[in-house]
């Protein structure tokens, strides 16, 4: 991967899961890292800030609402401050919540879904594009197999998803004069608390009283084309790099899928 020493990453949903892994990722590769996230992932935020200092790069913490446009704009504004620039966007804040038919989920929940997976990328963008210099740089969206796909009780997950490629492909047309890249990455499931969690155990294997990761990692290998039951975040992150990185400095409007096959497989 090609050094980004010297570049500076703004990066949301950074308290825990793939967001952290994400600033771990540009950390490695040189960049300083804004890392945004709400209030009560404080703790995470400050343990994630350690994990890029112990890589000797600079982190500068933001909390926000991401449904929060003066929130996101004023926390942003406060980290390319301060660390003096800014020349990636890493839309990574996300929300996924139990549905069901379309018909049955609440009005609420459906627009905590939208303003927070797709209005908080609006957001994101919005504040973060008008930082980025002469020299341009990239955005990248993180989507889903569900913005490529429909899925069964996840009308208002998968809405928000299809929506964010949309938004993606238009801001590919808007920033491409400026040299501003824009791509999504879609990934299948993750081996975070999002997938690996009791819950998610028990949508997976209504048949079993108290099903275990063991039962549920059965049902997600059957669904890929490879036999794993899901990606690892730094297999997500390494993706946004690259994205983010000079190895990708002529694609732009693309969906990058990190799925083990999911989305191929036909049987």
């Amino acid at each position: 991967m090609s050094s980004l020493h010297g570049k500076v990453v703004l990066v949301t949903g950074a308290g825990g899961g793939t967001g952290r892994v994400h600033c771990e990722r540009f950390a490695d590769a040189g960049a300083d890292v804004i890392m945004l996230d709400h209030s009560d992932a404080a703790d995470g935020l400050r343990d994630t800030a350690e994990r890029v200092g112990e890589r000797r790069r600079r982190a500068v913490i933001g909390l926000a609402n991401i449904a929060a446009l003066d929130e996101v704009t004023a926390a942003v504004d406060a980290g390319v401050k301060q660390l003096g620039r800014l020349d990636f966007i890493v839309a990574n804040a996300g929300i996924h919540t139990l549905g069901g038919p379309a018909w049955q989920i609440s009005p609420q929940e459906w627009q905590r879904t939208i303003d927070i997976n797709l209005t908080g990328v609006w957001h994101t963008v919005r504040a973060g594009a008008p930082h980025i210099g002469p020299d341009g740089g990239a955005v990248v969206i993180i989507s889903s197999t569900n913005g490529l796909r429909g899925t069964a009780g996840t009308a208002h997950y998968t809405a928000s998803k299809h929506a964010v490629v949309g938004l993606a492909r238009t801001l590919a047309n808007e920033l491409g004069p400026r040299n501003i890249r824009v791509n999504t990455v879609h990934p299948g499931a993750v081996a975070t608390p999002m997938v690996r969690n009791p819950v998610t155990y028990k949508r997976l294997r209504p048949d079993l009283d108290s099903p275990t990761e063991a039962d549920a990692a059965e049902v997600l290998t059957a669904r890929n084309l490879l036999p794993v039951p899901w990606v690892e975040p730094v297999d997500v992150a390494n993706a946004v790099v690259f994205l983010a990185s000079d190895h990708s400095r002529y694609i732009t409007g693309s969906q990058l899928v990190v799925d083990a096959g999911l989305t191929q497989k036909t049987t």
